[in-house]
């Protein structure tokens, strides 16, 4: 185990160097100048030098690529092109707002997929089974931007049961609310993203679950146990479904990571104020600094996932060796 971990470190050490390489020199081949955004016609060229030359991209990409890296060994992501702020306060400040939705969206999903999932696999062949399995692979294949737009459409536009975006209704703060009045309002604004993202998550989690839970109950141990006479919820619960969790939690671990991750899509449609839809602006705007550094951050984050996951399951199952 210990030469394992050592190994993973190793790896995910060079994939972290190797991401944000091509990440740093993807962005550095697009042809519109990020400084673009500072510039109008009426500037001189001197002033136009002073300005691309305060953002350092007067200097030869090599020379760029080598400041990029000194600094990012000392954990300095610089400051935003476009507000002038700290990087790193930037993506904390939008992290949370991601970590906020995605993180209780995919706890929901693992809840609500773990439990239709178990209870489809006992009943085998009943047609509560069929319609949940229709269900969750519809949901599970279904293009993320359309479900976000048609959900926005009727239930934010037509119904108008929840607004149309954002995080909050910013004239409701300005009077200084209750902490009441503050979780009421931060609520509605979540209802309708989270819906989106729990149905669109979900099927994946009752999928595997019931096809884990097919594959335990094929084990001698579960005939050991109903020929012991034990009950069947007791069967079904205690040693059926603990077994079959052992893959579902690997799932869960991953599932975090890549929700952060995936999460552009969603809050750019719902104009949630996140690390997706910051990434999505900052890339519009050529903002280098801001995107560089939300990119390394989320990379980070998924490869330390992966590595979490791969160690809880050599514990949750000690018939797995490395």
């Amino acid at each position: 185990m210990g030469k394992y971990i050592i190994g993973r470190i190793v790896q995910i050490i060079i994939t972290f160097f190797i991401v944000i390489s091509i990440i740093f020199l993807m962005f550095r081949v697009m042809p519109s100048d990020p400084s673009s955004f500072l510039l109008t016609p009426s500037m001189t060229a001197e002033a136009k030098q002073t300005i691309r030359k305060q953002f350092g991209l007067d200097e030869p990409i090599a020379v760029q690529y080598v400041i990029y890296l000194k600094n990012f060994i000392h954990g300095d992501f610089g400051n935003s092109f476009y507000s002038g702020r700290p990087v790193m306060s930037i993506i904390m400040e939008k992290m949370l707002n991601t970590i906020f939705l995605s993180t209780t969206a995919v706890i929901l999903s693992y809840l609500i997929g773990i439990f239709i999932g178990k209870a489809i696999a006992w009943k085998r062949g009943s047609k509560a089974e069929k319609f949940f399995v229709i269900l969750g692979l519809w949901f599970y294949t279904t293009f993320t931007p359309w479900l976000g737009i048609m959900f926005l459409w009727i239930f934010a536009f037509k119904l108008k049961w929840f607004p149309l975006g954002g995080m909050i209704t910013p004239e409701k703060w300005i009077f200084d609310p209750s902490l009441f009045e503050k979780i009421c309002d931060l609520g509605h604004h979540l209802i309708l993203p989270l819906i989106t993202y729990v149905v669109l998550w979900f099927g994946s989690y009752l999928l595997l679950m019931r096809n884990s839970m097919l594959e335990t109950l094929k084990e001698d141990y579960i005939l050991t146990a109903r020929a012991k006479g034990l009950k069947e919820k007791v069967i079904k619960n205690r040693h059926a479904a603990r077994n079959a969790m052992l893959p579902i939690v690997t799932a869960f671990a991953i599932s975090i990571s890549f929700s952060i991750a995936g999460a552009v899509l969603i809050e750019t449609i719902f104009s949630w104020p996140g690390i997706g839809r910051t990434i999505v602006e900052a890339t519009l705007r050529q903002d280098y600094p801001l995107v560089q550094g939300a990119f390394a951050v989320i990379t980070m984050v998924v490869l330390l996932a992966n590595f979490a996951a791969d160690i809880a399951y050599s514990y949750l199952d000690p018939r797995i060796t490395y």
